[in-house]
Order: C-alpha cells, then structure tokens, then sequence
C-alpha cells in the first residue's frame, strides 16, 4: 500500500494493468529512454539508455500534510535531516559535516545559466520541516508540495524493506 510518493509495481497486490485504490494512484508503463546530456551540465554526462520497470505515481504531488502523516506513522528521517557520516567524506572539516540542503538561492545579477551552483545554496538545517534553513518553517503551508525529499526518501525498499 502506497501513503506517498512512488511505488514500485512489486509492491502490488493487484495485475499491474489494474488502477490502484491506493490513494487515486496511475500506474506508469516501463521502458527505455535516453538519460544524461553530453551537452549541459558535466554530471549530467554521458547520455546513456536506461531502462525502468512500470509503477504506480500519486496523481497528485505528495503535500506536507501528507507528509507530516507519514512521518508521524512511521518516524521516517529524511536525508536532509541526517548529518554526513565523516567515514564517507575524508579531510572534510567538521564543521562542514551538518545536515542541510539545496536550496533555491536566484542572484540578483546575470549568471552563467549552465552552473547551477549560480542558483542553488546549501544551507544547514533546511529540509521539508525548515525549506529555508533554520529559521523557515511550513506553518501555513499543509497543502503545498512537501520539499527536500531525496530519492531515498521516497524509495520503497528503503522506507519498508519488509513489504513485498
């Protein structure tokens, strides 16, 4: 049973080809496609194929009061909210090992619109709780789009590795 985000179609009771009644969810068909540039940004490179399975999408975007509930149900933390481990980041100065985020950051001024450190800032503590840093907050916010959510935090097999 899908409460947010992205389900993959194992996760199905159901043939996949049958609508989910997991909270108005589509399924999305599997196949290939081109992903990458060789011509944009370099982590972006190489272009390559890649092939995806089907799975069931909310229709709509996961907002923070559906987040809240889940988080609330499960006491899922999200990658935002957990500090580096200092094992994976040698020589990195600790007081640079805090969890934080990207966050939109537009310059007042022209920038190179292929650097996207140009627009982007990382800010200690925000995450979908403080989308601007500490002092930030979604009071007000319940039906707008939960942000700073990572892959991980919506992957199935991460959240519950015990459902089949």
């Amino acid at each position: 049973m899908a409460e947010f985000g992205v389900a993959p179609a194992a996760h199905t009771q159901r043939p996949l080809h049958e609508p989910s009644p997991d909270r108005g969810m589509i399924f999305i068909p599997g196949g290939t496609f081109r992903m990458g540039s060789d011509r944009h940004y370099p982590e972006e490179a190489p272009v390559h194929r890649v092939t995806v399975g089907g799975f069931w999408i909310d229709r709509t975007p996961v907002t923070n009061r559906d987040f809240r509930k889940f988080v609330n149900a499960t006491g899922h933390v999200t990658f935002a909210e957990i500090a580096p481990d200092p094992k994976d980041h040698p020589g990195a100065l600790p007081r640079m090992l805090k969890a934080g985020s990207l966050v939109l950051a537009p310059p007042k001024h022209a920038v190179d619109l292929r650097n996207w450190g140009e627009w982007w800032a990382f800010k200690f503590g925000a995450n979908w709780r403080r989308p601007y840093g500490p002092r930030s907050s979604i009071s007000g916010l319940d039906d707008h789009p939960v942000v700073h959510i990572a892959y991980r935090d919506a992957d199935w097999k991460v959240i519950f590795p015990f459902e089949k």
